[in-house]
Parts: C-alpha cells; structure tokens; sequence
C-alpha cells in the first residue's frame, strides 16, 4: 500500500508539472471494456459444451512531450478481467501493471530547422526504448492494438526521410535479467510463470532455464516418461509462437509516387537454440521443456549461436479515382517470402505469402473483394514450408474469430483465403459485414495415413461502430464459423473421425467495446459574446 501511495503522489507532482507546461506535453487516457459471449472462438468446443461470457478492461494513461530536437512519449497499462481479482487482495497477489510504452525519439537532422549545422538529409532521428512497431496494413508487422495487452517491442529504430523515401532501420535484442554471475546471453524466451504443473498433476515450481510444455500421451494427456524426447502438442504458430525472438534486424522503404506507394520490408529475427529436457522422477513427476540454459557443467549441449529466419517482399498500393465522382478503386498487392530456419532450427523452403484486394468506394458504400494465401506444408515434407505472419494482426484479416495464425493455432498445410467486404462509413456510425471462405493451402493427413478435406469452413463477421462523442465511442460485433470435419483436423484438436466428430461445428461470437479516449488538456471552444 505505501508502494501505491508513493507512486501515486509522484504522478499526481507530475500532473501538477505538466498542466503548468501545456503548450510541450500532451496527457491522455484510455479506459477500453470488452464485453463477450464466446462459443466456438479460436477452436472448435465440444459438443454440450455452454458459452462463456467475462468482461476485460484496458486502462492507458499516456505521456507525451515534445521539443525541437526531442520527443519524448510513455504509456502506462493495466490489462485485467472483471472479477480476475478478488475484491480484496494481498500483496502476494501482485498486480498487471506495466509499462506498454517508454521512449525517446532524438532528432538528428531536419533540413527545416535552420539550427542544425549538418545538411544533406530531410529528417533524420533515433527512437529509443520500449515501442509500438506498425507498417502498412499491419498484417506482418503491427501493434496488435485489437488484444488488450496490444503488442511492443524493446528495441531502437533509425527514422529517416529524405526526398519522399521512407527508411527504417530496427534492431532489437532482448535478455532475462541483468544480475551478477550472469554468463553468455542464452535467453528464456518467454514469460515463464512461476509454477507448473507436472506430469501427475502436481503444481510444481518451474525448473529454471526451461519453458515448459505439454508432453503427449493416450488421449492427449500428459505421460510419464523416464527420459528421451517429448512430443509436443498443436503450440501455437505466430506472434510468439512457441517462443519469442532473441534478436531482430528490420528495414522498411517506402515511396509514394502520386497515387501509387511502394513499400519493402526485410525483417531477420533470430531464435535461441535449445533442446529438449525433463525435470523430476517417476515417483515425483515430470515437468517436460525447452532448456534455453543450460542445467549445470554435466549440460554439454551447446546453446550458443541462433537459428535465423529471414522475411522479404514487397507491397503495392494504388488509388484511382475518387469517391464522389465515378468512385474510387484502392488496389493493394504483396508478396513475401519466407528463409533460413524456423524457430526450432527447422530449414525452411518456399514459406510465402501473397495477397491481393481491389476496393470500390462510392460515396459512404465500399466493397472490398480479396484473396489471400499462406503456404503450408505438404503432407509428406521434411522441410518448413509453413509461412509465418511474423508479428502482425491477424485478427484484422484472416477473420474476427481468430481461428488463425494467433495463440489458436493455425493448420500446418496453409491457409488460402478468399473473402468479400462490405462497409458504410458514415460521420459517426460504421457498419460492415466481412465473408471469408477457408482451406488449407497443402494436404494434411489424418493419423491413419488419410487425406483431409481441404475446405475448412466459412465466417460471416458483423460490425458495428458509433462514435458517440469526441472521447466515446462504442463497437459491437457478431461472427458465426460454419466449419467442416477437417477443421477439427487441421487445428490438431481430433487424430480421428470420432474425435473430431464430438466437437460443435458452428461456432459463434459476440462482444460490446466501449472506448474512452479523454484528451487531459483539452478545452472545448467557448463562444464569445460580442458587445
């Protein structure tokens, strides 16, 4: 408690600072609740099985200060459920606050500022510190604004503009602690929890250098075993995966030329080499895992060095027309390849991505018809050959129910996705209906030795967004997943027909997000009366 009154009397000193310095500093907040019924999100659920409904809240307080030669920004969050917390709590129960954003961006040329010495280069600055990421249509790299918890990297990044080119250089590099007696930079890369449970169900503390996973046995349960190799269970594919990255490079070019704008992106993000390892006794249990680092000197296993993966392509985007007149048509193409090994040291070969969009405007009304596909692995490849989005949205794209390339998992044979939009965009209101019909881009088998049918299964998405006041604004949206047998499959949730014949197969999703964006500083306009 003293903890959370001494911070609270500093951020209320520095309030107090910022409303006597307005005209640098911005201060603004953010309260987002989302409201759900959920029956079928992600994954099938069993047949029987009710809907799940819960509340969670995003809280951002967020800073911001500028100077002539520094800008300076933070952001504070709290992500939590309704009723995650008992409404009374100790401290051992600790608390999500955190700091989704912290840095500063240090302005290094600008050809507009007669101050600065140096010329040759338009604009020119280096942002330092915890940071939101976000190119074009955010389908690769993005902030993920749509999860609570939202996405930031811990990285530096060189912004440079110069003759209407856009370049961007990124390097991150991440490590678990920065404590005495630390040796190499082999890195856990993951938010291990503290405890876990083992193989005889038992809540355990997590062994140190290991991220713990799911071993398989009869009928998907944990099996005791006495060493060897664990058998891991459908993890998840993207944003993560199954661990995060313990280093990246980035470079983003962009040019527009009149109507037409031209991005690349090459993206290297390396993984840390592990192997796999058990932890505890017959008698005791298992806990099964990924060691990063290593157990002791009788640990030969060398962790040094990182598997690296390379991502590269290109996207096009041109405007036609406009929308009061004839109409307008956005046309967006991309495509991106995939390289080197994947995060288990896996070689990849001819990973890609492709997409392609045509949007039609008149007026309010917009009809966006699209195609999108993500190759996958054949049934019988040794090879990767499973695209990766990288550290996008997903759900912005490959459907509102998020049974793709998310925490969800997604299908080792691809994903092909063709889809049809529809929007009107008011002043204040938004509606649109989103159709997307899926399937697998390679054949999958069943345990049998069998082919899947690649048809997964269609999603109708209806949105809803109101903008009640210059601060509210309120969204509602309802999905429904009509799926095949195959999906079952594909997600790895059923090895056989009977398996996969026990699960629901149409789901459905509704939430309500209200959003509070209060600007702190703001006063609204006051009418003078004249004499």
């Amino acid at each position: 408690m003293k903890k959370i009154i001494k911070h609270t009397f500093i951020l209320l000193i520095f309030t107090c600072f910022l409303l006597q310095a307005n005209a640098q500093f911005t201060l603004t907040g953010q309260l987002r609740t989302r409201t759900e019924v959920r029956n079928g999100l992600g994954n099938l659920v069993l047949k029987g099985s009710k809907s799940a409904a819960f509340t969670s809240q995003r809280t951002r307080l967020i800073f911001g200060y500028k100077w002539d030669r520094l800008t300076f920004g933070a952001s504070f969050q709290d992500v939590r459920v309704w009723g995650q917390d008992a409404s009374s709590i100790s401290n051992a129960d600790g608390n999500k606050l955190m700091l989704h954003e912290g840095w500063a961006d240090l302005m290094l040329f600008n050809k507009a500022d007669t101050t600065f010495k140096t010329k040759g280069i338009d604009l020119m600055s280096i942002k330092i510190g915890r940071q939101e990421l976000s190119y074009d249509d955010v389908r690769l790299i993005g902030n993920l604004d749509w999860l609570q918890q939202g996405r930031r990297h811990d990285m530096a990044l060189l912004k440079t503009v110069h003759h209407g080119w856009q370049i961007d250089l990124g390097y991150a590099f991440n490590q678990n602690a920065d404590a005495f007696g630390t040796t190499s930079t082999a890195y856990v890369p993951a938010n291990v929890a503290p405890y876990v449970t083992n193989s005889l169900g038992i809540l355990v503390p997590t062994p140190a250098g290991i991220l713990p996973m799911a071993p398989s046995g009869s009928a998907g349960k944990p099996s005791v075993k006495t060493g060897g190799t664990p058998v891991w269970t459908n993890p998840p594919t993207t944003n993560g995966g199954n661990q995060d990255y313990k280093s990246f490079t980035s470079l983003y070019i962009s040019k527009k030329f009149n109507q037409t704008k031209f991005s690349a992106l090459f993206f290297n993000d390396n993984f840390g080499k592990y192997k796999t390892d058990s932890v505890g006794s017959v008698s005791a249990g298992y806990v099964y895992g990924k060691r990063f680092v290593s157990a002791g000197a009788a640990d030969t296993y060398d962790y040094s060095g990182t598997n690296s993966r390379y991502t590269y392509g290109l996207m096009i985007n041109r405007t036609m027309g406009n929308a009061s007149g004839f109409g307008k048509i956005a046309v967006q193409a991309a495509y991106y390849a995939q390289r080197g090994k994947n995060r288990d040291g896996v070689k990849m070969k001819k990973a890609y991505h492709y997409t392609l969009a045509a949007t039609f405007q008149k007026g309010k009304i917009s009809v966006t018809p699209g195609y999108d596909v993500l190759s996958g692995n054949d049934a019988n490849t040794t090879e990767d050959e499973k695209f990766d989005p990288l550290y996008g949205t997903p759900h912005k794209h490959w459907g509102y129910m998020d049974f793709f390339y998310v925490g969800t998992g997604s299908p080792a044979g691809g994903l092909k996705n063709p889809y049809l939009k529809l929007k009107y965009s008011g002043n204040l209101l938004t509606a649109g209906v989103d159709f997307h019909l899926f399937s697998t881009q390679k054949d999958m088998k069943k345990a049998d030795g069998t082919f899947i049918n690649k048809k997964l299964g269609n999603e109708l998405d209806f949105l809803l967004n109101y903008n009640m006041n210059k601060f509210t604004n309120i969204e509602m949206g309802y999905s429904i997943m009509n799926a095949k047998s195959s999906m079952a499959f594909a997600k790895g949730q059923a090895t056989t027909d009977a398996v996969a014949d026990t699960y629901k197969k149409t789901g459905n999703w509704f939430y309500l997000m209200l959003r509070f964006t209060p600007d702190f500083f703001y006063a609204k306009p006051v009418a003078i009366k004249q004499p």
